[in-house]
């Protein structure tokens, strides 16, 4: 349950990074104002704090996207909606990549804390308490935003940036599969955590974070599952990824998109076995970037199969 570009607006586009809008932040709007009651004075507060809360969530996924472009990644778009934002970003499939993709999002919130502690101080210098005390409120409420902000994707609970890193960190002792199988697990104990809140608050809004959550949770688990498999299969030794640096699996991978045949690339010279349609460029089965054939890195095979040259 994650939102998509398509029921999306698209506000603008920095850094080769498209941001979009969902459609369910005017829900909440409404809501809000519906909430306080919809006076002038009411509406330019919202809207107010809605600006503030848009700052900090971007600076937040900027973090994230360009640290994942910094590792040799890719991250095109960011969507903001009610539960936060989320940038799609793609690093290497590497633990170190993965973690400083991670990680570059709450350390945005994190050098912003001093920041808010010095136009504290200097608000209160100026006295704004006494002589704008709307806009010193403001200023208080959007440093308490980006504390909490940054607690709340700070918590061990996948798919929240805490659980992703805690991912990160088992990832270089124990592999991919088996520390996404545990963040998941996590994730869902930390999914029926949120459960039992919401019931004890009865608030939907911690109902909707924790079925976000646990569907997360369960979709890295199934996915977890599926690279275990991929990893017990048996490699290619004589190529490697020039992207991820992993052998290719000995199986039937790839499919032809002519005859819709199956077949493994790496036996069969680069091309269709049944319709010898040749293949200039592959998609890896480990990361999914696509490289051209040619450049797969490679030793001379033992017995035969594909040179690449």
């Amino acid at each position: 349950m994650t939102p998509g570009s398509k029921n999306s607006i698209r506000l603008f586009e920095a850094f080769g990074i498209t941001v979009f809008l969902h459609w369910s932040w005017f829900l909440v709007a409404a809501w809000q104002l519906e909430r306080r009651g919809a006076t002038r004075e009411t509406f330019i507060w919202v809207a107010a704090e809605y600006l503030g809360l848009f700052a900090l969530v971007l600076l937040h996924e900027f973090g994230h996207s360009l640290a994942c472009r910094q590792v040799g990644g890719t991250a095109r778009e960011i969507i903001l909606w009610p539960l936060g934002g989320v940038a799609y970003v793609s690093p290497p499939p590497r633990p170190g990549a993965y973690l400083w993709s991670i990680a570059a999002g709450p350390l945005v919130n994190v050098a912003l804390l001093p920041v808010f502690f010095g136009l504290d101080l200097l608000a209160r210098g100026l006295g704004w308490p006494a002589t704008a005390p709307a806009t010193y409120e403001l200023l208080s409420q959007l440093k308490l935003i980006n504390f909490v902000l940054m607690v709340f994707n700070l918590l061990p609970i996948y798919p929240l940036d805490g659980g992703q890193i805690v991912r990160a960190l088992l990832w270089f002792p124990l592999g991919r599969a088996r520390s996404l199988t545990i963040a998941s697990v996590i994730g869902v104990a930390g999914a029926a955590a949120f459960m039992a809140w919401a019931l004890y608050e009865r608030s939907l809004w911690i109902a909707l974070l924790g079925f976000f959550a646990l569907t997360r949770s369960w979709n890295g688990f199934r996915e977890s599952r599926a690279m275990a498999r991929i990893e017990s299969w048996p490699r290619h030794e004589g190529y490697i990824c020039p992207g991820c640096e992993r052998h290719p699996p000995r199986a039937p991978l790839w499919t032809c998109g002519g005859c819709q045949e199956r077949f493994d690339l790496f036996e069969t010279g680069g091309a269709c076995p049944a319709c010898a349609r040749s293949f200039g460029a592959t998609a890896c089965p480990e990361c999914g970037q696509v490289h051209p054939t040619d450049q797969w890195k490679h030793r001379p095979p033992e017995q035969g199969g594909w040179s690449g040259e």
